[in-house]
């Protein structure tokens, strides 16, 4: 295991280019920080995170996870969230790749791998130990990077043996939740993607209860499960996250605060501060700042 992190570790460094970087290969994400960082909000897409030197904090709702070389994160619906590098230094920098789940690939494989007992509805986000198993896909896909001529042939095998071994693991039940349009993860997941389209409206449980196709209270506990919140407080950090990213495109707070759906100006910079850690205004200038020297606002990987 350790060889094969150094020689992922190795392939990262050579690619590497600044805290984040879309590769060449679809849906792999490398990233690499020679310092810790402070708590940075953003919305987590579905993926998989493998550390591979360092380590690094998620908050999602009221929950905390860590994870280093000997696990790996993974989030299968859209989250907000929060992360930091806990762990970094120029020595022995961060780093770390993502790859963000395609679930048209994983559905075709739900019937090459045998049902798991433990198909229950469960947090749709978590932290698991990494295998050898896991590692071995992981590196072949990554060492395209070198010969990027081979990536459409090859790294569509190497991302399917990689989702395979998900399904086959700890996380495999969730995975197969969302996969099945009949799972009750999948109708969590669609009343998310209207929650994510309609931020700026009012939420009504009720009626995202009956798009899920529960009753309101089922509907409640499950969101809940499966997202560490309530429909008001994913709502509520998501109208944060899109007036943060206006604050930065230059609108003023009370303009921002209004355009996601709150109509008081004094509650919106009040939880504002609470999630953020500064009030709007002052948040605003720190990110024009690191806008303009191109710092990452938001790191998922």
């Amino acid at each position: 295991m350790r060889e094969r992190l150094t020689q992922l570790c190795a392939l990262v460094e050579r690619h590497a280019v600044g805290r984040r970087l879309q590769t060449p290969i679809p849906r792999v994400i490398i990233g690499l920080s020679r310092e810790k960082t402070g708590i940075l909000p953003g919305l987590y897409e579905p993926m998989l995170c493998l550390i591979l030197q360092g380590a690094k904090e998620v908050m999602i709702g009221d929950r905390r996870l860590r994870y280093d070389p000997a696990s790996y994160f993974i989030a299968s619906m859209e989250l907000p969230a929060s992360g930091k590098i806990v762990q970094a230094s120029a020595d022995a920098p961060y780093i770390a790749l993502s790859l963000a789940l395609d679930w048209q690939a994983i559905a075709a494989l739900l019937p090459e791998v045998p049902a798991m007992a433990d198909d229950t509805l469960a947090a749709s986000f978590g932290v698991s130990p990494v295998t050898a198993q896991l590692l071995d896909p992981f590196q072949r896909l990554l060492a395209l990077l070198d010969s990027p001529k081979d990536i459409p042939v090859l790294a569509p095998l190497f991302e399917r043996e990689i989702l395979y071994r998900m399904l086959l693991g700890p996380q495999g039940g969730v995975l197969r939740q969302i996969a099945l349009a009949s799972g009750r993860l999948s109708q969590i997941r669609q009343a998310i993607g209207w929650i994510r389209t309609h931020y700026d409206q009012p939420l009504r449980v009720e009626a995202l209860a009956g798009m899920a196709g529960m009753s309101t209270a089922s509907f409640h506990r499950h969101f809940k499960d499966a997202t560490a919140m309530s429909p008001l407080q994913f709502q509520k950090n998501l109208r944060l996250q899109h007036a943060r990213r206006l604050l930065v495109a230059d609108h003023d707070a009370a303009r921002a605060g209004f355009a996601v759906g709150y109509e008081s100006a004094s509650q919106f910079s009040r939880e504002y501060a609470r999630l953020f850690g500064a009030p709007p205004a002052r948040d605003a200038v720190r990110l024009r700042g690191e806008a303009a020297a191109g710092a990452e606002i938001a790191n998922a990987a």
